[in-house]
Order: structure tokens, then C-alpha cells, then sequence
């Protein structure tokens, strides 16, 4: 699943070429793709016709501003990618993806299509007299971001405090913290030395202050390199991310650590997994 790193990434990309371009038609190949309106023909409907004033990411979520022809609000186009949905920008001569789902026209033959082989992805037009929180409900749920001031080393020794759960858990708790995901999380407490089974309650402040730098490090990283290359992701263009080729120990199980040269190990927590150095992460 994209994390904020990736998404982050489709957000920037989508800043570069989308904007203030109205949107002359659309076309929705798999209905449940829109989670709202619930019609597509009203999801095109309420996008036609409008631009894009910017783009934003809220933990793994993108929002779109519109505006209308007369300069006024038009609502906002949010999307969710979930497992593995794209946002693609291409001419539109170049022949249709086995898994595109929503293809949207621009001017000069471009659009953005919405690729997504699994289809758990969902798009919304949210209407411009509602919030986008009060559709896309999942946006009530989320804790701060990392980098805003809200999310300090207190806050997340404070907030760890009553977490009986093992750390990496609570990190992949979109309450806690928004946008951090399975290979970040165990990317982030590598660097702050941790493993991803200790328990949240007895994670101290000076531990919390390592572990609130290290996730703040590993994002920049990632964000800088592109996002991650796994399975599905990719920008705006088509490109892989790069910071897989780099990563400490996500999805390497088996392998030299990096700065000890210890086998990498993997183990299970809660259904999810987890990749560690057991000399480097105490």
C-alpha cells in the first residue's frame, strides 16, 4: 500500500501538470470506484467543467481543490489508492491500462486516469457547500501529520504511554500519527535502534524523542528518493520510487544488515510483518 512517502510524491507530481486545466469529460469503467456521489454520472457531473486549484495529501489520502469558471469553490476530488491504485497522467492516445478504472479529460489530449489492479481504491466529488471530512469520513480518524508541529517527541511519549501493543502496531495506528505505514514504520525503528516488538507502554521520553527524529528522517529520505519501488507504485508519470535500493531492513529478510552485517529477521505481529536486526534494534 502506498504510504505517505508515495503519496506524498503523487501529490507533488500532480501539482506539476494538472492544475488550472478544466476537466472537459470523464469516464468511469468500474462504478464502485466512486464512493461518492453515489451515481457516477453525478461524479462526473459535479467534476466537469471545473479546475484544479491545488492538490493536497492528508495522511494517504490526495484532496483536490475546484474551482468553476467563474473563479468560484466547485468542491474538492479526493482519492484514496489503497493497495495498489495509480493516478496516472497521459495523452489520451495512449491505449488503455487492463486495470484503469476512471479516465478524466483535459485539454491538449491529456487526462488523468485512475489504474488500480485490485480495486479496493475509492475516488469522491465532494460538493462545495460540504466538508470533505464530513464524506470522506476516514479523515476524522486521523492523528497529526509527522511533520507538523503537533506531532512533537512529547506528544508521542505521552501518547505511547498507555499503548500495551507492540510499537510497530501502534505506529501503523493512523490515529497516532497519518501516513505511516508497514515499511516505514520498520524502516523508522531501526534507526532509533527499537524493535518493533517492544511494548509502547515502556517506551520512555528519551526513547520516544529518538524514535519522533528517526521517523521524521526516514520520511525525508523517502520523500527526497521518490517513495518506494514495490509491486504497484508508481508516480504520476509512470516512474518507480528509488528508496527501496536503500532501505534498512524492510523486505529483507534473510540479508546482511547494513551496519552490522546480521542476518535481517522477520516475524509476525498481528498479521502483519515486521523486519528487524536483532544486534542493531534493542
Amino acid at each position: 500500500m502506498p504510504e505517505l512517502p508515495e503519496v506524498e510524491t503523487v501529490c507533488r507530481g500532480l501539482n506539476r501538470v494538472t492544475l488550472n486545466q478544466p476537466v472537459r469529460g470523464g469516464e468511469v469503467r468500474l462504478e464502485r470506484t466512486i464512493a461518492y456521489p453515489l451515481s457516477a454520472t453525478d461524479f462526473l457531473a459535479g467534476l466537469k467543467d471545473t479546475s484544479i486549484i491545488q492538490w493536497q495529501r492528508r495522511g494517504k489520502y490526495l484532496l483536490a481543490q475546484l474551482r468553476d469558471a467563474q473563479l468560484a469553490s466547485a468542491g474538492w476530488l479526493g482519492v484514496h489508492l489503497r493497495m495498489t491504485g495509480q493516478l496516472l497522467w497521459v495523452k489520451q492516445s495512449e491505449p488503455l491500462q487492463s486495470h484503469c478504472r476512471v479516465r478524466l479529460f483535459f485539454d491538449a489530449e491529456q487526462e488523468l486516469r485512475y489504474v488500480d489492479q485490485r480495486t479496493f481504491g475509492r475516488l469522491w466529488w465532494v460538493p462545495p457547500e460540504r466538508q470533505p471530512e464530513t464524506i470522506m469520513t476516514g479523515l476524522q480518524r486521523l492523528g497529526p501529520e509527522p511533520f507538523e508541529p503537533a506531532f512533537s517527541a512529547l506528544y508521542l511519549a505521552q501518547s505511547l504511554k498507555g499503548r500495551q501493543r507492540p510499537i510497530k502496531n501502534s505506529l501503523l495506528d493512523q490515529g497516532l500519527v497519518a501516513g505511516i505505514g508497514n515499511i516505514y514504520a520498520d524502516e523508522a525503528l531501526f534507526l532509533s535502534g527499537m524493535r518493533p516488538q517492544t511494548i509502547s507502554a515502556r517506551i520512555g521520553r528519551q526513547r520516544a524523542t529518538r524514535l519522533h527524529q528517526a521517523i521524521r528522517q526516514v520520511l525525508t529520505t523517502s520523500i527526497d528518493s521518490g517513495g518506494t519501488t514495490f509491486s504497484d507504485f508508481r508516480d504520476v508519470h509512470g516512474v518507480n520510487g528509488n528508496y527501496g535500493g536503500v532501505a534498512w531492513v524492510y523486505d529483507r529478510a534473510g540479508l546482511p544488515c547494513r551496519v552490522c552485517g546480521t542476518s535481517i529477521q522477520r516475524l509476525k505481529l498481528a498479521g502483519r510483518s515486521a523486519h528487524y536486526c536483532p544486534r542493531c534494534q534493542r
